[in-house]
C-alpha cells in the first residue's frame, strides 16, 4: 500500500502547516518571555533601564563569556569544544534554512529581514563548520606518527650496520 505522490504532497503540506503553527507558538512564547523579563527589569529599576538596554547587555555579556571560554580552554579540550560548536552551528544552519525558506513553507512571503539574517547566519555557520573541520584535521595530523628518515644504502644495496 504505497502512497501516491499526491498523498505524499498532502502529508508534506500538513507537516509544514503543523511546523508553522509550532513556530508561531514558540515565537509567541519567546516574545512573552522577553517582554515579561524586560518589563520586570524596567519596573524593578523604576523605569531607569529600557528593556532594549537589558537585552543588549545580555548579548554583550554572552560575547564576553564566549570569548573567555574559548581562549581559556586547555589545548586538550579544543577538539571536543569545536565538536560542540559544530553541533550548535548545525542547529543554526537548520534555523537559517527555515528562515531563508519561509516563503516556501508557509506559502506567504517571509519578511525580507528574516531571509537576509537567515542568509547571513547560514554563511557564518557554514564558515564555522568548515573551519572547524579544517582545524580538527590539522590537530589530528599532529598526532600521526612522523615518517622515519630512510636508512642510507651502500653501493652494493645493503644497509650499513649500526656499529653495535
Amino acid at each position: 500500500m504505497a502512497d501516491t505522490p499526491q498523498d505524499l504532497l498532502d502529508k508534506a503540506r500538513a507537516a509544514a502547516e503543523a511546523a508553522q503553527q509550532a513556530a508561531d507558538i514558540a515565537h509567541s512564547y519567546a516574545e512573552q518571555i522577553a517582554l515579561t523579563v524586560g518589563t520586570a527589569v524596567h519596573t524593578a529599576t523604576g523605569g531607569a533601564i529600557d528593556p532594549f538596554v537589558f537585552r543588549f547587555a545580555i548579548f554583550v555579556l554572552a560575547i564576553f563569556v564566549g570569548y573567555y571560554v574559548v581562549w581559556s580552554v586547555t589545548p586538550a579540550l579544543h577538539t571536543p569544544l569545536m565538536s560542540v560548536t559544530n553541533a550548535i552551528s548545525s542547529v543554526i544552519v537548520v534555523g537559517a534554512l527555515l528562515s531563508v525558506g519561509v516563503s516556501l513553507i508557509g506559502g506567504e512571503h517571509g519578511s525580507l529581514w528574516a531571509r537576509g539574517f537567515g542568509f547571513v547566519a547560514l554563511i557564518l555557520a557554514s564558515i564555522n563548520i568548515f573551519g572547524g573541520f579544517l582545524v580538527t584535521e590539522r590537530m589530528l595530523a599532529m598526532y600521526k606518527p612522523k615518517d622515519k628518515p630512510a636508512k642510507p644504502v651502500t653501493k652494493d644495496g645493503s644497509t650499513p650496520s649500526s656499529g653495535r
